[in-house]
């Protein structure tokens, strides 16, 4: 019914083979695939490449599905998480032309998702950024469309710190964006990587766009947040996001993944989910690492069964 998984971003220094096999030894039943191009990280978790699409010949495309196979591991995606509607008019076209080499290499190797964003331009208004997306991103669907393959946003708003201030660097922030995306492209092979833990921090009921949006989901990300209601009372919900709540592995913040994972099956979801590891708590060795994921799969693995 569904599958866990884990993203690969993580797992930052190891080589694509290295990341199935520890898939394959710890009963995951999918990894989502990270898919940067080569090149120094603009910020933590971003510039990983477990598979470069800029050199998938034959042998690559029959080595990584060789893989799958042998290890009984599918790759439930390819990530690539950039901003498209970067206001530096040459990054963002850097990045939409690699969002279709990403989308060009899932078609390539019959993997269903391609894992994205949005973007946004953080110093302008919501309606100024929807008439950006409305020029930029029908291309990049349509490409995958034509190919078979599905584009899934994820809804995090990239606001953090002042770097993103004021308005984030992701417009796909809540439902009532969704909407107006989804009007504007209206594509059944453009939709949702939807992770719960956005909508916490930001006051917002996680388990209702499931039953919402239940046609639009095509990847779940599996990550907890914990918001610090002291912190909160102190600075208000102005204030840059990381000073009143933190990014944590499921089980350990405040999300209800009895009642979320039930939605799920409630809508007939069948697919990827696939824990995303963003807990600084985690992060001091690569044996914290690894204890993140373990950690969390043993808790998520009393609702979603392993292999």
């Amino acid at each position: 019914m569904l599958k866990l998984g884990f993203v690969s971003a993580i797992l930052a220094d190891n080589r694509f083979e290295e990341v199935m096999d520890f898939a394959s030894e710890q009963g995951f039943g999918c990894v989502e695939m990270m898919c940067w191009p080569k090149g120094k990280a603009e910020r933590r978790y971003a510039g990983v490449t477990h598979i470069d699409v800029e050199t998938l010949d034959e042998d690559a495309i029959a080595h990584i599905q060789a893989v799958q196979r042998d290890k009984k591991v599918f790759i439930s995606g390819l990530g690539y998480y950039p901003n498209p509607m970067d206001p530096d008019e040459e990054k963002a076209a850097l990045a939409i032309e690699h969002i279709k080499k990403v989308i060009s290499a899932a078609a390539k190797l019959g993997i269903p998702v391609v894992n994205t964003f949005v973007g946004r331009n953080p110093s302008r208004n919501i309606p100024d950024n929807l008439a950006m997306f409305a020029e930029r991103f029908p291309e990049i669907v349509g490409h995958a469309g034509d190919l078979g393959v599905k584009v899934a946003i994820e809804n995090c708003p990239m606001f953090f710190t002042n770097d993103e201030w004021p308005g984030g660097k992701n417009l796909a922030i809540s439902p009532a964006v969704w909407d107006q995306l989804f009007s504007i492209i209206p594509d059944a092979h453009f939709g949702l990587n939807y992770d719960p833990s956005h909508l916490v921090w930001m006051q917002m009921d996680p388990i209702r766009p499931i039953y919402d949006y239940k046609e639009r989901l095509h990847h779940i990300h599996l990550k907890d947040v914990k918001v610090y209601k002291e912190k909160l009372d102190r600075v208000g919900i102005l204030a840059n996001p990381l000073e009143y709540h933190s990014p944590k592995i499921p089980g350990l913040g405040d999300v209800n993944w009895g009642r979320f994972i039930a939605a799920l099956t409630d809508v007939g979801y069948r697919g990827a989910c696939c824990i995303e590891v963003e807990d600084k708590a985690f992060e001091k060795s690569p044996e914290d690492v690894r204890m993140a994921i373990l950690t969390a799969r043993n808790y998520l693995s009393q609702y979603i069964p392993l292999g």
